[in-house]
């Protein structure tokens, strides 16, 4: 037995991820054709947002299953690159946390409930499956939004404690209605931004804490705490063991050690799994208002990030942009591949690229030379 204080497992801050995906709805009290037919027309009506669908086949009865390509010879996995799409194909069970794997990049899932369940439900009032959505009234938790067939049947007496008073009623086939309605969820669902100010390095090359250098009148790591309370409401410090200072702002010491900036942005996300993070490094002493506000301003909550292009070479600056809570998933994957290097996490996922109209915003101080010209430069900009 374990002594009553023992704890065997770590306490995490676990996403809000229903079966598939962090936006899901389960569509119940419709053929199957007609849930298939309905998602088409939503998804077909939204091409802003990545939308995915989930469905199964049944045989007819008597029917034999094949499976498909080289599956039906013993291969576990096939993969085929289609044109226009890719194809992939694999045997086993996906049980809830394969699922979020596979649609982590998705803004919303829909699912036929004839099939599977789904965080939120959308009932079909359809004659023909009244008695099939009886049997299923134990999921049908979360209901927001009924829909009716073309007969205009009002709701069955059964579903009186599970649907909740004014909640809208449309016409299955009123497809513009539908998709306003998953547009308005979706907009209401993006993931609240927090600030993340990256205060953790260890400034080898110039010598001294970046984190602790005046370029505003004070440290640089409070000055920008303050500039993203002003544009986020919450901020959080990252730093190493140690390296804590008396400040208002909440302070997270890495948990992920050893790997520079892309341990503090895990270490974060272990904290807040369902925030974006604006992230700003130290070491950018011409990052201003105006940079992030740029930044929030062109954000693509349906990407993996929004970050600035360097002017350098055209790749992602990692450290002046805002990572979306997807990119946690992302970020564990590339690490267990062996990759921690927040670019090229970057370089390989969606990310809304964006120029940046003043390319001094993206300016790194790292050596005392670079101190000495950004000093100069920011004496010459202020006469």
């Amino acid at each position: 037995m374990h002594s009553g204080g023992h704890k065997k497992h770590t306490a995490l801050e676990r996403p809000s991820y229903g079966h598939f995906s962090r936006n899901e709805w389960a569509f119940l009290g419709a053929p199957c054709g007609a849930i298939k037919e309905l998602a088409g027309r939503i998804i077909a009506t939204l091409p802003q947002y990545r939308l995915g669908y989930v469905d199964a086949q049944h045989p007819k009865d008597g029917e034999e299953i094949v499976l498909p390509g080289r599956l039906q010879q013993g291969a576990a996995v096939e993969y085929s690159q289609q044109v226009g799409y890719h194809q992939l194909q694999f045997k086993g069970e996906l049980n809830d946390y394969k699922q979020r794997m596979q649609f982590n990049a998705c803004d919303a899932v829909l699912v036929n409930g004839n099939h599977f369940e789904a965080a939120a439900q959308i009932i079909i009032l359809d004659e023909s499956k009244k008695e099939s959505l009886r049997k299923r009234l134990s999921q049908l938790h979360s209901v927001q939004l009924v829909l009716h067939t073309t007969d205009a049947i009002e709701p069955y007496d059964f579903l009186s404690d599970v649907i909740p008073p004014e909640l809208p009623i449309y016409s299955i086939d009123n497809t513009e209605s539908i998709a306003g309605f998953f547009a308005e969820r979706l907009k209401n669902n993006v993931p609240v931004v927090q600030g993340l100010v990256l205060a953790g390095g260890q400034s080898l090359r110039l010598g001294r804490d970046k984190g602790l250098i005046d370029w505003h009148g004070r440290d640089q790591r409070s000055y920008l705490a303050d500039l993203l309370q002003e544009l986020t409401g919450k901020v959080h410090i990252s730093c190493r063991a140690g390296q804590e200072i008396e400040s208002p702002h909440h302070q997270i010491v890495d948990s992920f050690t050893g790997l520079g900036p892309y341990g503090a942005l895990l270490s974060a996300f272990r904290e807040a799994p369902d925030a974006a993070l604006l992230v700003v490094a130290c070491d950018m002493p011409f990052l201003d208002r105006g940079a992030l506000e740029y930044l929030l301003r062109h954000r693509n909550p349906s990407a993996d990030a929004t970050a600035f292009k360097s002017p350098r070479d055209g790749s992602p600056e990692p450290l002046a942009a805002i990572w979306e809570p997807r990119s946690y998933h992302l970020l564990l994957n590339f690490l267990a591949q062996g990759v921690s290097c927040p670019r090229k996490a970057l370089l390989n996922s969606t990310v809304e690229l964006l120029v940046a109209p003043q390319p001094e915003w993206l300016m790194n101080v790292n050596t005392p030379e670079d101190e000495t010209a950004a000093r100069s430069r920011m004496a010459q900009s202020e006469k």
